[in-house]
């Protein structure tokens, strides 16, 4: 089977595979602490529950797909693939991993980890031209040429950040639960709140695609021929209410480490 492990700011999600079957998930917080002892013991709790991985902690896993958006972590989890996987074939998204995608930025080095695996991940399932919206601790809109091309992006404050951001720079607001108000109209603090968060990230979801559509088509095309693709974990929140996304595909990223560890790890 393999590992797959998907580093974000916030938070960590880690994916078995089973061929190009997803058989097993976790989501776990981002600690920068975490020494790879530590989180080699996180694994072997997280793995000992699925049955058909064995009681040590490489049994049953014979590749591993890491990207990072932590340097820190990234250091820690090489660590882990040495000492507790190190006959294992091991790929960690950075510079001169074969992803198959072009990248058309100033800086490509500059462009996260995960943006251009996702980008991978949306060139296999949808084709291009895409625009891949990934909700994290920051939202993410990465758009993908007609020609597989990473060909750039959008980077605006996440819901989360938004809501904590009410919470200390209001006076009399709090951090509230990220929840579907009762309607538009707020009848408390609360509600008013919730609405704001959703159906303002809505519109914005909404308002970026369709400008990004318009340029990532071009003369020759539709802007309606650009496939929208929504990921990450509060994208479920968001999805009811835009009305530019085509796909939500919650392993995005995960199905994307799967194509680059097979792009680079022979299977002779």
């Amino acid at each position: 089977m393999l590992l797959t492990i998907d580093v974000g700011n916030t938070q960590t999600v880690l994916g078995l595979f089973d061929g190009e079957d997803v058989v097993e998930h976790w989501r776990i917080s981002t600690d920068p602490r975490r020494t790879a002892d530590e989180l080699a013991v996180l694994l072997r709790g997280l793995m000992g529950m699925h049955p058909l991985l064995g009681d040590e902690l490489g049994d049953g896993i014979d590749g591993i797909a890491i990207c990072a958006t932590v340097p820190s972590v990234l250091h820690e989890l090489r660590e882990v693939t040495r000492r507790y996987y190190g006959d294992v074939p091991a790929v960690l998204v950075e510079p001169g991993i074969k992803t198959g995608v072009p990248i058309l930025m100033d800086n490509p080095k500059e462009v996260g980890a995960d943006r251009i695996i996702n980008a991978v991940a949306a060139v296999e399932l949808y084709g291009g031209p895409a625009i891949v919206v990934d909700f994290g601790t920051a939202t993410t809109f990465d758009a993908v040429s007609a020609r597989g091309e990473y060909a750039g992006g959008v980077i605006a404050p996440g819901i989360e950040i938004s809501v904590e951001a009410l919470g200390v720079r209001g006076a009399q607001l709090r951090k509230i639960e990220l929840a579907r108000p009762r309607s538009v109209i707020g009848k408390n603090t609360v509600e008013a709140m919730q609405a704001g968060i959703l159906y303002g990230f809505a519109g914005q979801v909404d308002g970026v695609v369709r400008r990004m559509a318009r340029e990532l088509a071009g003369p020759d095309a539709a802007p309606e021929d650009v496939t929208v693709i929504a990921t990450g974990g509060l994208a479920p929140m968001v999805l009811g209410e835009a009305s530019v996304i085509d796909h939500h595909e919650p392993w995005l990223t995960l199905i994307g480490l799967r194509l680059v560890y097979e792009r680079n790890v022979s299977r002779g």
